[in-house]
């Protein structure tokens, strides 16, 4: 009997599944649902986008000419606002003709931030540029050396006090954190107490309480003539604050590792700290990478309730710049959208590097 040849049936093309159309077939019209929602969002975008536009852009004022922005109010935002008190803003209370030296101070210190969460600069060399930066930048800011006018650390505001708040108190909270994580799970009970009393304190008030007390009740503890400066005062109120919050993220990843794992380092002879560090810390520390920066965007947009102690960071000085002039007064709106899109700047970064540390935590999974 001979075989007869039977030709297959063509099968369809390969569904692209890469490129702009296949992002929105697969998120926005992947279904009825689906399909429906992004309509209506696009129906509301395209009832409010042009009165939106108008007042952003096209009927704006842009020069700092505050008959100009009062002529044009309800009608168009006022832009020269922020032309005209972008430096106060920036800058707060610093003396003017000496804003270059936190302009330059801001820069390294953002440079050197950027510098350490590239993988390829973490070498040797990066730990003795921190050692350089790091008193660099309070050297331009305070003063004192090198012919520069020395400037209280109450005179220091908007973004760069902001920043030097915010990425101190990260930088020291999450060590901090993590070893009261680690006491948390102590076998010790006096270790294991002192932690658990230190958390469950912190998270018991709120940072403006915390900040009150390091501000104004901490002196009153001192020793007769021994003051310390308001602004480590703030910073440690800070750190304290964000590491309590911190070291619960860090303990919700230590909860995840089986302890088959460390009775597997036990059984090598690996001591505690040695098990810790090369066997339970890595990967609780990769499982919680989300949690951890969301704590760190929020220490970053917490930052702005310094106020209170009389630190004017970049909210603080916004306030200072409007407040004090009566004929800018009105357009608040345009200067907290102003520093809005600075913190979401900031913020926006770090939720991208966040991302490409779990995409890179990740390839180990891969298989």
């Amino acid at each position: 009997m001979s075989a007869t040849f039977e030709p297959i049936a063509p099968r369809p093309a390969p569904v692209k599944t890469e490129g702009v159309v296949p992002w929105l077939r697969r998120n926005l019209f992947s279904n009825w649902k689906n399909t429906l929602t992004t309509l209506v969002a696009l129906g509301v975008l395209a009832y409010l986008l042009p009165g939106l536009s108008d007042w952003l852009l096209f009927k704006a004022v842009f020069k700092p000419d505050a008959e100009v922005c009062q002529a044009a109010r309800g009608t168009g935002a006022c832009w020269g606002v922020v032309a005209e008190k972008y430096r106060l803003i920036i800058f707060g209370r610093y003396p003017v003709e000496e804003q270059w030296r936190p302009e330059v101070a801001t820069i390294l210190l953002v440079g050197l931030l950027a510098l350490s969460c590239v993988r390829a600069f973490w070498k040797p060399w990066l730990i003795a540029v921190w050692a350089m930066v790091v008193p660099l930048f309070f050297v331009l800011m305070y003063g004192g050396v090198a012919g520069l006018d020395v400037v209280q650390t109450d005179r220091w505001g908007g973004l760069p006090l902001t920043i030097l708040l915010a990425s101190f108190s990260i930088i020291l909270a999450f060590p901090l954190s993590v070893l009261v994580a680690l006491g948390r799970r102590s076998n010790l009970p006096a270790i294991r107490t002192v932690c658990v009393v230190y958390v469950e304190l912190i998270r018991g008030v709120p940072l403006i309480s915390v900040l009150f007390m390091a501000s104004f009740m901490f002196p009153l503890f001192m020793p007769q003539g021994l003051t310390i400066d308001v602004l480590l005062r703030v910073l440690a109120g800070i750190t304290l604050f964000a590491a309590a919050y911190m070291a619960e993220i860090v303990r919700g990843g230590l909860q995840a590792i089986p302890k088959g794992q460390v009775e597997a380092a036990q059984s090598l002879g690996l001591t505690y700290w040695q098990t810790q560090r090369k066997i339970v810390l890595p990967q609780a520390l990769a499982m919680v990478v989300p949690g951890i920066m969301n704590n760190f965007i929020s220490i970053f947009k917490d930052t702005s309730l310094v106020t209170i102690v009389s630190l004017y960071e970049l909210t603080g000085s916004l306030g200072i710049a409007l407040n004090s002039d009566a004929d800018w007064r009105p357009f608040k709106i345009e200067g907290y959208l102003f520093i809005t899109a600075i913190y979401f700047a900031f913020c926006f970064a770090m939720s991208r590097y966040s991302l490409w540390v779990e995409k890179q935590l990740n390839k180990s999974k891969r298989r």
